[in-house]
């Protein structure tokens, strides 16, 4: 698939998410190749993008686990250098999509003297000027990757994390009403997620894409429950895909480093300077929220009604039924 068609978002759903969400950093939505995006030129350039052979990407749908798995990924390949993980997250594993997705042309008429890093005001540039080997993170589902990555020309490597669709609606739910100005209530969000409305959707599809290249040799596929479960086997299969040797020690210290207290306390990875600055531009619904919030699998069930339960189960089971991918 080299080509992107561009499709509007349905009227009543755009509505919805126009009334719901504050729009200072999107100037509406469309879809590219069915992927509901952020309105933007999203075009060749991303799709063109040289990849390198040491490259390494942490891919996934929203709030599955992503920054953890960054920071885990980063720190193996870095033989667990816990100073130069002091760094910003956001300066060591860019994110690849970010200014085709976040408009800050607003803020700027309203703070001219306002100084965006380049990871920020241009996110590919950024990417392409960094040294080998690179780390960058995508939201993007596999049949929008560069075409260098996804059709496997060079020996670029993908760590790909999934995680089960109740957790991932109410993670998704919260980062929302902290850092994009949602609004609404949480049952109305449970409906987004439900009907393949929201960025980056549909969830399905976007793991199934990566789920479907579990086996290929360039591809790791991780789950968030596992990541909780078993971290240091988790810790050791990362290793042993992007061929490094960590040993026991070092095992033990990264563990601790990725745990959820550290993770939380962690300013290079818990957002807390972005938190920081929107607060200064009176942009947070959820001042009391974070960004690394509670971690615990199985939260969503516990918050949602009885209804949505049976709606998201029944779902599942429809989109994952010829699948051998289970939660």
């Amino acid at each position: 698939m080299d080509d992107i068609t561009y499709s509007s978002v349905d009227n009543e759903v755009t509505d919805v998410l126009n009334k719901s969400f504050d729009n200072t950093f999107r100037n509406g939505y469309i879809k590219a190749n069915d992927v509901v995006l952020s309105a933007s030129k999203f075009g060749q350039r991303i799709q063109d993008m040289e990849i390198r052979d040491d490259d390494i990407w942490v891919c996934s749908f929203p709030k599955t686990g992503t920054t953890w798995c960054q920071e885990m990924t980063w720190c193996i390949a870095n033989d667990v250098d816990l100073e130069g993980a002091k760094q910003s997250l956001a300066e060591r594993f860019p994110f690849f999509e970010h200014t085709p997705q976040v408009d800050y042309e607003k803020v700027l008429q309203e703070k001219p003297n306002l100084k965006l890093p380049l990871y920020v005001s241009d996110s590919i540039t950024f990417i392409n000027e960094l040294k080998s080997p690179r780390f960058i993170k995508t939201h993007l589902p596999y049949k929008l990757l560069p075409k260098k990555l996804r059709d496997q020309s060079t020996k670029a490597k993908i760590v790909y994390v999934a995680r089960n669709p109740k957790d991932t609606c109410l993670s998704y739910y919260h980062h929302c009403c902290l850092l994009d100005g949602y609004n609404g209530t949480f049952n109305d969000f449970c409906k987004l997620f439900t009907s393949d409305s929201l960025l980056f959707s549909p969830f399905f599809d976007h793991i199934l894409g990566y789920w479907e290249r579990r086996n290929d040799s360039q591809v790791l596929f991780l789950k968030y429950e596992d990541m909780k479960q078993d971290l240091r086997t988790v810790i050791r299969r990362t290793a042993q895909f992007i061929s490094k040797d960590l040993t026991d020690d070092q095992v033990l210290v990264l563990e601790d480093h990725l745990s959820f207290k550290s993770m939380k306390n962690n300013r290079a990875v818990n957002f807390e300077p972005v938190i920081e600055f929107y607060k200064t531009i009176n942009y947070l619904v959820d001042t009391q929220g974070s960004f690394i919030r509670s971690g615990i699998v199985g939260e969503g069930k516990q918050k949602m009604s009885p209804e949505f339960i049976k709606v998201f189960d029944e779902w599942e089971e429809k989109c994952l039924s010829k699948s051998e991918l289970k939660f």
